[in-house]
């Protein structure tokens, strides 16, 4: 299995390699193998377990991506697991940042539902953030289990047709959450889904069709694109979601 799904996955030991910028006024890049290495001490910290990690890198090591597939008590099931995603960025494109989500283990799609920026940005105390910073995240990860656990019931119970999931679709590309060019494979994916667990004519379905045609895509806009399709989607089957969201992502 693979949990990013990316083109340049990368070794956890090769981010070491990847070259820091010097810090230039208040903007102090954050190296990804430190973010790395700091997330899994957060991790163990919290008595949780990594099954699965990945790196990915674009832009010639500027932009990084990396996935931790946990393990841990009460989070455990055999359709989905939970993932603590991370971005960084050296070229001042977006906020270092956490996102907590899950992944649907028969098909590898991911979604998340918060994205926690380390600081706003890379600015001189952001060393002395990603500790405290990191170790909130990780403690939310049991409620976002439980959330997403809630949500899926929704989705399910949620019956749609060809002319609601179209006009879903449409929302979430106005919503920049979703690419135009792909809102025909996903109506078709919605109709014959490839995986026999998400046949039927449901909000899971169409939401199953979304991130199967996001999961190639750019890993850096997923905590946003799939935030903003839950916040589209959590209105129709009407989910109360306990998880703040961060606003600014939502519009980022």
């Amino acid at each position: 299995m693979s949990l990013l799904l990316a083109k340049n996955v990368v070794s956890a030991l090769a981010l070491a390699n990847v070259p820091t910028p010097d810090a230039v006024d208040r903007f102090q890049p954050i190296p990804h193998a430190l973010l790395a290495e700091s997330t899994r001490t957060a991790i163990s910290n919290a008595g949780l377990e990594i099954v699965e990690e990945e790196h990915a890198l674009s832009r010639g090591g500027l932009r990084y991506f990396g996935g931790f597939a946990l393990r841990g008590t009460g989070i455990d099931s055999a359709d989905r697991n939970i993932v603590l995603g991370l971005r960084n960025a050296h070229d001042k494109t977006f906020a270092a940042s956490i996102c907590v989500g899950n992944r649907m283990i028969v098909c590898d799609n991911l979604c998340f539902a918060s994205d926690i920026k380390l600081a706003r940005r890379h600015t001189t105390n952001i060393m002395n953030d990603i500790p405290r910073v990191l170790a909130s995240a990780v403690s939310r990860v049991v409620s976002h289990w439980n959330d997403m656990g809630k949500r899926i019931k929704a989705y399910q119970e949620t019956v749609i047709g060809d002319a609601t999931a179209s006009d879903l679709l449409v929302k979430l590309v106005d919503s920049k959450a979703f690419p135009a060019r792909d809102i025909y494979n996903a109506i078709l994916e919605f109709r014959a889904p490839r995986h026999p667990e998400f046949t039927g004519n449901s909000l899971w379905s169409l939401y199953n069709s979304v991130t199967e045609n996001l999961k190639n895509g750019d890993l850096t806009k997923l905590p946003q694109r799939t935030m903003v399709m839950q916040s589209v989607f959590d209105r129709v089957a009407k989910h109360d979601s306990i998880i703040e969201i961060d606003a600014e992502m939502l519009v980022a």
